[in-house]
């Protein structure tokens, strides 16, 4: 695919303006409609980003444009539903993680684009923040993985812009744990087993907002995944994942504001690895924004190459799974298994 790419968004919500700003930094690529149910909503972000339609219907605007691909950024309980429809019109999909709130729904999501021939990338990013990229690639220096921690704890106020998240029956594992879960593969591999430990520790919320997750890695790795939405901590890192990795030959340390540290064969190696920075960044989420660029980039790059995005459908399906897997260890008291090991 060589011609320019037609795209539409689907929902114009408080993460969407993300989306649009990124595409804005990508050659070849052109939005000719957003859609959401807020009507006023859709022409405030049409106006504001210069696309030329709007809509209040899904069907009417796929009919209407017919765009090459659709970027769905809505809640995950309408996930299966829109990707089902743009199945149908032969339009290839990106979906915002979750990809959905069932396993049932996200192997549909995936039936229904393989049925139809069109692509799905899940937009799980976080694996595509430049610290993450840098750590995986200073990873591969010190030899057979043994061991990993990824930890996300802050209190940062997330409830003012997305207030769902103080009243939703699952938190911090179905919103953020799906991203250091992803992380966890990311670096170590898949996952054979898991145990899940969860706390509400914010009395004015309704879900979970701290969890530590042991995982057993298919290589025999041991990983911990630990995640707060309640740490008071000296320094208030929202949003940066801290990484640790140990290997048979050295370990890699991701530390605060971006400091990467490499002990290999006696020689500690320190460098700074920050997120790229637009003018649209906003402190201090420049590493989610630029992890938006980055993997709409790689979408773009496979729609041309006729490749598969590495967070994929059917790979997304692993991940995914692990979340559900985390809640079913946590409310039964016992390890998850993953499917591939039972």
């Amino acid at each position: 695919m060589t011609r320019e790419l037609r795209g539409a968004l689907i929902g114009c919500g408080f993460f969407a303006r993300n989306h649009l700003h990124a595409w804005q930094e990508i050659d070849g690529v052109r939005y000719i409609a957003v859609c959401d149910l807020d009507k006023d909503r859709a022409v405030s972000v049409s106006n504001e980003f210069g696309i030329p339609a709007y809509y209040a219907n899904v069907e009417e605007m796929l009919q209407a444009e017919k765009p090459d691909f659709v970027d769905i950024v809505t809640q995950p309980a309408t996930h299966r539903p829109l990707v089902e429809l743009a199945a149908r019109h032969g339009v290839h999909v990106i979906c915002q993680k979750p990809i959905a709130p069932t396993m049932e729904d996200a192997q549909a999501i995936i039936d229904a684009c393989d049925t139809a021939k069109v692509q799905l990338m899940v937009h799980e990013n976080f694996r595509w923040q430049t610290p993450m990229r840098e750590t995986k690639a200073a990873s591969e220096q010190i030899g057979e993985l043994f061991f990993g921690q990824i930890s996300f704890r802050s209190a940062w106020d997330v409830y003012t812009s997305q207030p769902y998240l103080a009243t939703d029956d699952r938190f911090i594992i179905y919103d953020l744990g799906v991203h250091l879960l992803d992380l966890a593969r990311y670096f170590l591999g898949e996952v054979d087993q898991l145990t899940c430990q969860t706390q509400r520790a914010n009395r004015d919320i309704r879900a979970e907002d701290v969890a530590t997750i042991l995982l057993k890695m298919r290589s025999g790795a041991s990983a911990i995944v630990d995640l707060s939405y309640f740490s008071k901590l000296e320094h208030e890192l929202f949003p940066q994942t801290l990484v640790h990795l140990e290997g048979t030959e050295g370990s890699v340390t991701l530390d605060r504001d971006y400091q990467l540290t490499v002990a290999r064969s006696g020689e500690i190696t320190k460098r700074s690895v920050p997120p790229r920075q637009f003018s649209w960044s906003e402190p201090p989420a420049m590493n989610i924004q630029e992890s938006v660029v980055a993997i709409q980039q790689h979408w773009v790059d496979s729609m041309r190459d006729g490749t598969t995005p590495e967070t994929s459908g059917v790979d997304n399906l692993r991940t995914i799974e692990l979340v559900f897997g985390s809640y079913e260890s946590a409310e039964t008291g016992r390890p998850y298994r993953t499917v591939s090991t039972r």
